[in-house]
């Protein structure tokens, strides 16, 4: 069965904690994101070894391995974000459909010690990209197709969120 795709605006989190996983963007500093999401993809090892992680909860929600699918390519597409953030003040991002992603690739189907490996790359070269970032670059502008507008800084804090929850979303269940 198909996953509802998730239309929400989730731009919100960058002025209030989540009231899902905690996290609050606001409170958190672009300088702790690398580390965030290095920390992060640490996790997905354990969780995508899990014979169990090919499984999901239920017909309404990915398995593990589709969130780490998913947050693999998140760390791709938020990446070449920031690099055009980088490179031109106010530029405008493609729209990224992550349900047809999933189901154009296959999510369900890849290899979970492929997924978590790859996990692991993007995330450490995403880590590193915002890493690299100057403090005189956080002001730098992009715009979503939306018309959601965000700086290097917010971008990164919103990014981080998205990582995190979806290891909320993994949690068990008790």
């Amino acid at each position: 069965m198909p996953i509802t795709p998730d239309t929400k605006n989730w731009t919100w989190v960058l002025y209030r904690p989540c009231p899902e996983c905690g996290f609050d963007a606001a409170a958190a500093a672009f300088d702790d994101v690398p580390d965030l999401l290095r920390d992060s993809a640490d996790q997905w090892q354990g969780i995508l070894a899990d014979p169990a992680a090919v499984q999901r909860p239920d017909d309404a929600t990915w398995s593990p391995l589709e969130y780490g699918a998913h947050v693999r390519d998140l760390c791709r597409v938020y990446r070449t974000r920031l690099g055009l953030m980088l490179e031109n003040d106010g530029v405008g991002f493609a729209d990224w459909d992550q349900d047809a992603t999933a189901v154009a690739e296959r999510y369900a189907e890849q290899d979970p010690a492929v997924v978590v490996a790859e996990l692991g790359a993007e995330a450490e070269s995403t880590a590193a990209a915002f890493a690299a970032v100057g403090p005189g670059q956080l002001a730098r502008r992009g715009l979503r197709s939306d018309g959601s507008a965000f700086t290097v800084d917010s971008l990164a804090r919103y990014f981080i969120h998205d990582a995190l929850h979806h290891l909320w979303d993994v949690r068990p269940r008790s």
